[in-house]
């Protein structure tokens, strides 16, 4: 299962366009609560119904975690202990972490940057410190994927599709949304 971790505050295109480019190619993609509701808010007004809660999320093995940015919902993920462990744990195995904008912070706190290729929002280099920084708008490091924000979120979903999948998949699913780079 891919996991988007969704927090009150949440950039909605960054959440959303990974979990639709993603269930394009078939894959099985679940948006998980941090809050006390399945009901969360984003940061420009568009709530969302999350297709499970946190708890629930950590009985099922984890294929990739994904983590959006947006400003309250990258500090309602950076201050889950819960998801921090997760974060962490997934790390060691190797699973696909991907996160976007602000969010590249809440795996500096989990403690999987150092020494590790990311990108964060422009202006937010400090809070990645110990990052090896990446000028891309999508930086691919092993197993994190980053990327800068909004704007970059397409790139971001496609990257993490190449990396669950092949460049071919990613190719025809680009294709089909009219994607040029």
């Amino acid at each position: 299962m891919i996991f988007v971790y969704i927090a009150e505050g949440f950039e909605e295109i960054e959440a959303l366009t990974p979990v639709d480019v993603l269930r394009r190619a078939g894959l099985q993609v679940e948006t998980v609560s941090v809050e006390n509701d399945l009901t969360v808010a984003g940061a420009h007004g568009i709530t969302i119904v999350c297709d499970t809660m946190l708890a629930e999320s950590e009985k099922i093995q984890a294929e990739a975690l994904i983590l959006p940015g947006g400003m309250p919902g990258a500090l309602g993920l950076l201050h889950s202990p819960v998801l921090l462990e997760r974060l962490r744990s997934e790390n060691e195995k190797g699973t696909l972490i991907c996160a976007i904008c602000a969010a590249p912070m809440v795996l500096a706190k989990a403690g999987i940057l150092s020494g590790r290729k990311a990108v964060i929002y422009p202006g937010m280099e400090a809070e990645i410190k110990g990052a090896v920084p990446c000028s891309a708008i999508v930086c691919v490091d092993e197993n994190l994927i980053t990327s800068q924000g909004p704007a970059t979120a397409m790139p971001f979903s496609l990257e993490i599709l190449k990396a669950l999948t092949d460049a071919h998949t990613r190719d025809e699913i680009k294709k089909g949304l009219l994607f040029h780079d």
